[in-house]
């Protein structure tokens, strides 16, 4: 049956090439129609080959190997299908590897059976319980800390001693060089945080937002009596701050030192200051001062709440006899300045015996608490994580291993009871997963005889075949042609 149908293909192709078509299709035959063959009545165009074809009644539909059914696709057809096949390869990939980093709680579980064949075995069962609820408890509390992150954290207030030295290096007419022969002096300005609970310390200058040494101006001129500092986004923070000067004569210095307030403090204007008791503080404390004096005062509107009836000092301060109380944000732009600097008046001394001398002053400022950075540091750690998840692996690996190891005595259980009918049905079993495993469609066993290839359906399966060539020999010829023509 092989060497008919590979002969006739033969000279089918070889009649496509010399553009002999027409004598192949019959005058006034549609492209679509269908090819007549010997023996076979005509009938409807069937569909292109690809679909599903019409199948004689009483005939089963998968009776043909696709490799024997259907002809070779076209080379983009392939393309499509390696590409289809590749990403459903990389789809089962990644689903594999996702489901091997989310494995559930119930890959953990023993089987009923397992418990029942080993008592012992309910220890575990109970440790998975304590660490199902130990493990609730955990991520609750880590939702809490995430929460309490979230929302600002009252500053404590710490105590910053200021350390205020100076040095002065007499002129030595013997010196070699320029330095040693002018007579100058050393200012350093240091401090550090009292009781400091962190383990990182925090630098000097990490307090201060800008520092300026204003020395005398009839001594140093009006370009170099200001030494300033002031911080950026770049600044590298230090211990300390040091400014050398020449000079064999005591120098009165004035300090002005700018604390770096988190968040923002400002000054409030004189009369709001009087009004509300606050010197300087926070924009959050400042119109919550506001919003304690309104209700104080009873000042809210009792027709409309979103309105504030200013009293006489409202009035003073923001210049109108009525204003929302969302305005009063926007209008405490003008009202509210810049804190005033520390300022610190100190003599640089050129005596001897004032050397060892330091100047000490103790400053307040306000420092995160230490309890935040612990819960970052907390929420940020991996390393138990990692110990936990390795942990995972090993007793998922067990329990697989023990499901495993059910299998095989369960295999052998029944082996040693029915050997004979236990490989029957274990036959029938391996017969129906092979079957399915290699997509295996029709019965094979039957194909394997010649009176299978003698049914009627067999000329017009034929017949399908040679028209499918032809048609995608004719479309080749078209393309060609068209591309000629171009």
């Amino acid at each position: 049956m092989a060497d008919p149908i590979t002969g006739r293909l033969a000279e089918l192709q070889a009649e496509c090439l010399n553009k002999d078509l027409e004598k192949i299709l019959r005058p006034g035959m549609p492209s679509g129609a269908r090819m007549p063959h010997q023996g076979a009545p005509m009938g409807p165009p069937g569909p292109p080959y690809g679909a599903s074809p019409a199948v004689r009644p009483g005939l089963p539909s998968p009776v043909i190997e696709p490799s024997r059914k259907r002809p070779a696709p076209s080379q983009q057809v392939q393309q499509q299908q390696q590409q289809q096949q590749q990403q459903q390869q990389q789809q089962v990939v990644q689903n594999r590897a996702r489901n091997a980093k989310r494995r559930k709680m119930a890959d953990k579980i023993l089987p009923q059976r397992i418990r029942e064949l080993v008592p012992e075995s309910q220890a575990y069962m109970d440790l998975l319980a304590f660490e199902r609820k130990l493990d609730q408890t955990i991520m609750r509390k880590r939702v809490d800390i995430q929460e309490a992150l979230k929302r600002p954290m009252k500053q404590q207030k710490r105590k910053l001693r200021l350390y205020i030295s100076n040095t002065f290096n007499p002129a030595r007419p013997d010196a070699d060089d320029s330095d040693g022969s002018i007579a100058s002096w050393e200012l350093r300005v240091e401090g550090k945080l009292l009781d400091d609970p962190g383990k990182q310390k925090k630098k000097f200058s990490s307090f201060f937002k800008s520092l300026v040494i204003e020395l005398d101006k009839e001594l140093y001129g009006p370009d170099n009596h200001l030494v300033e500092w002031h911080r950026t986004t770049t600044t590298q923070e230090t211990d300390g701050f040091q400014v050398k000067r020449p000079g064999d004569v005591s120098v009165r210095c004035t300090l002005l030192l700018m604390l770096d307030y988190q968040p923002p403090q400002f000054k409030l204007d004189l009369r709001l200051a009087r009004l509300l008791g606050i010197h300087t503080q926070t924009r959050s404390c400042i119109i919550q001062a506001l919003w304690q004096y309104v209700k104080t005062n009873k000042l809210q509107d009792s027709h409309d709440k979103e309105y504030i009836n200013c009293d006489k000092y409202f009035q003073q301060i923001f210049d109108c006899p009525r204003l929302k109380f969302s305005e009063i944000p926007q209008r405490l732009t003008n009202l509210l300045l810049p804190p005033d600097p520390i300022v610190i008046n100190h003599v640089i001394s050129v005596d001897p015996n004032d050397q060892k001398k330091t100047a000490c002053y103790d400053i307040d400022v306000e420092v995160e608490d230490p309890l935040k950075s612990q819960m970052s540091s907390f929420l940020l750690s991996t390393a138990n994580q990692q110990e936990i998840a390795s942990l995972d692996n090993k007793i998922h690996e067990t329990i697989e291993s023990i499901n495993q190891l059910k299998i095989q005595r369960d295999f052998m259980l029944s082996f040693s009871r029915d050997p004979k009918g236990y490989i029957q049905d274990w036959l029938k079993s391996q017969s129906r997963d092979l079957k399915l495993m290699t997509d295996v469609v029709g019965n094979p066993e039957e194909e394997r005889r010649a009176a299978f290839y003698h049914e009627p359906w067999s000329q017009e399966a034929v017949s399908r075949y040679f028209y499918c060539k032809i048609q995608q020999k004719r479309q080749e010829l078209e393309q060609a042609l068209a591309v000629r023509n171009t």
